[in-house]
């Protein structure tokens, strides 16, 4: 068949580790037969980004405001021990968080559902979807290190000149400080994504933070929520049959577990991060978990919701063999050419996203899968396949669709 055309170029941001080697078995298997795919490329490798000190990751971000769709490969956030083995000028922070931190809005995350991979909870039947709040808190932070006996502050200086400071602690020896902040414009942005979203798909919406605890910082969170919802949502929500409430996060940790799934769950930052993966391994595999990061400007970046799988990569490097499950990669590419597509009108490039979706859960339901999968599926004697061969056994399924 004739590749499909594309107007627009995608923005293409390439990872590290092991994600990396599946980004190129994708492209190489799974699109470039049948797309003449477009797309400008960043290199977000750690190598690079050290060589170009982390400029590469603002250049892509902004590569995304220009062109209005991404797609992201799995990325490394240095360590101490990634500072010694990519012998990095400094520990670059998260490439998600100054990605986020630029293009802004909410991070949607929502499972793989595929029959014979049984969720943990046993109450869940329908997707559990996590809005994670993508700016500031603690991915945004400073840190210090205190040596000893001193009293830390926090201070505020107006245009002004004038001080505002507030006791954090009276040291009698050595400890740690973090600062973070947010911004009332993010968390509005983060409001009404949420919102929005809940309409779009109609979802009951949950947020949830620590309000009992963080009176001011966490309290903010909850009275702009209520007070956006009130003045612009409530009645859409009423007419819509949809419904949206705020609870303790403890508490939506107890709802969460009982309930059967269905609902959009949203959370800050940190929160968002941990209760992504709670839920998506609650549902089968890390691997099988969809993240697009959705600007109030109509940005959208799609990533893989897991890291790098390093484990994996220095196997792979040894020549030893590799199940690496490639689902949620997969994933992030068919969501940007979907949405690429609505953008520019183009029915055939959203149709084949559409049957390379579907060929990857025909795949893993017609019994062959990645290990991850082969150790939890209910399915009698799967067949466990190997990454390279894993993906081809995709492509000869989405050939019987195409």
């Amino acid at each position: 068949m004739e590749k499909i055309k594309m107007t627009t170029p995608l923005v293409e941001m390439d990872g590290d580790e092991m994600t990396r080697i599946l980004w190129k078995l994708i492209k190489d298997e799974l699109l470039m037969p049948y797309i003449d795919l477009h797309t400008e490329y960043y290199d977000l490798g750690l190598v690079h980004r050290n060589e170009t000190n982390d400029q590469v990751t603002i250049d892509s971000a902004n590569a995304t405001k220009k062109y209005g769709v991404a797609v992201k490969c799995a990325t490394i956030t240095p360590n101490a021990a990634r500072m010694t083995e990519y012998n990095l000028k400094e520990m670059y922070k998260s490439p998600n968080g100054t990605i986020r931190a630029i293009l802004d809005g909410t991070v949607f995350r929502a499972p793989i559902i595929v029959k014979g991979i049984e969720p943990y909870v046993k109450t869940w039947k329908k997707p559990i979807t996590i809005a994670r709040h993508a700016y500031g808190d603690v991915y945004k932070a400073s840190e210090m290190k205190i040596t000893g006996a001193g009293k830390a502050e926090l201070v505020f200086t107006d245009e002004q000149g004038q001080e505002t400071r507030e006791l954090i602690h009276d040291f009698k020896g050595a400890g740690i400080l973090q600062g973070m902040h947010n911004l009332e414009d993010s968390i509005e942005s983060f409001a009404r994504s949420c919102f929005n979203f809940a309409l779009d798909t109609k979802q009951d919406l949950w947020f949830a933070t620590k309000d009992t605890i963080s009176k001011k910082y966490d309290h903010t969170f909850k009275d702009i929520f209520q007070e956006i919802f009130d003045k612009e949502y409530a009645e859409q929500f009423k007419a819509a049959n949809i419904e949206y409430f705020y609870t303790l996060i403890d508490d939506a940790v107890a709802r969460v577990i009982r309930s059967e799934g269905g609902y959009i769950w949203a959370c800050k930052n940190y929160d968002g991060d941990v209760m992504s993966d709670m839920v998506a391994t609650a549902f089968g595999s890390l691997s099988m978990m969809t993240s697009v990061l959705v600007s109030p400007d109509g940005y959208y970046e799609y990533e893989a919701a897991h890291g790098t799988v390093q484990r994996h990569y220095y196997k792979h490097l040894k020549g030893e063999e590799t199940s690496t499950n490639p689902l949620a990669t997969i994933f992030a590419w068919t969501g940007a050419l979907r949405k690429r597509g609505e953008l520019d009108n183009i029915s055939e490039l959203c149709i084949f996203a559409d049957k390379l979706e579907q060929a990857c859960i025909n795949t893993i339901e017609s019994g062959k899968m990645t290990k991850d999968l082969a150790l939890i599926t209910t399915f009698d004697k799967p067949v466990t396949l190997n990454t390279e061969n894993f993906i081809k056994a995709i492509r000869e399924t989405l050939d019987t669709l195409l």
